[in-house]
């Protein structure tokens, strides 16, 4: 099986986006990065940044399914509220393309990447850089977190 997997880490701020090649069992990464917003822009606009930007992604790479994490509600519903206005403008870039969806909690990320659902964020970019074969762990913490929802859909 040959396919192209999305991956992203929504938020706000940084929504972070990671692309990889499935080749059986063989994964390989095609590109990751962040798409951020500054806190000084309007919501609208913070919001159509994130759908374009993801919508451009999609485009460029033409990815058939997702792996995109689910809200985590901590202590700051404030940042949850952010949070899931940032995943539903990606996931409507993503419905335009068609790709299909797979929701994961972080702990089911980090025990399908880490072994371990209460990894920290250093192992999870550590597993990320050995798993995909890349040269350096993938910068920022966001765009790992992406690639690793993708290795999670995988």
């Amino acid at each position: 099986m040959e396919r192209i997997v999305l991956g992203i880490d929504p938020g706000l701020a940084n929504t972070g986006w990671g692309v990889m090649m499935q080749r059986g069992s063989s994964l390989s990464c095609l590109a990751y990065g962040c798409v951020s917003t500054p806190a000084s822009h309007d919501i609208s606009v913070r919001l159509m940044k994130i759908h374009d930007q993801i919508g451009a992604v999609i485009s460029k790479f033409s990815p058939q399914c997702l792996g995109i994490e689910t809200i985590f509600f901590d202590r700051n519903v404030t940042a949850a509220f952010g949070t899931g206005q940032a995943r539903g403008a990606a996931l409507v870039a993503c419905a335009k393309g068609g790709l299909k969806v797979g929701e994961f909690t972080p702990s089911q990320i980090k025990m399908a990447v880490v072994g371990e659902g209460n990894a920290e964020k250093r192992q999870v970019q550590y597993m990320v850089q050995q798993i995909l074969g890349l040269k350096d762990a993938p910068r920022p913490d966001h765009a790992a977190d992406a690639l690793a929802a993708a290795i999670c859909y995988v």
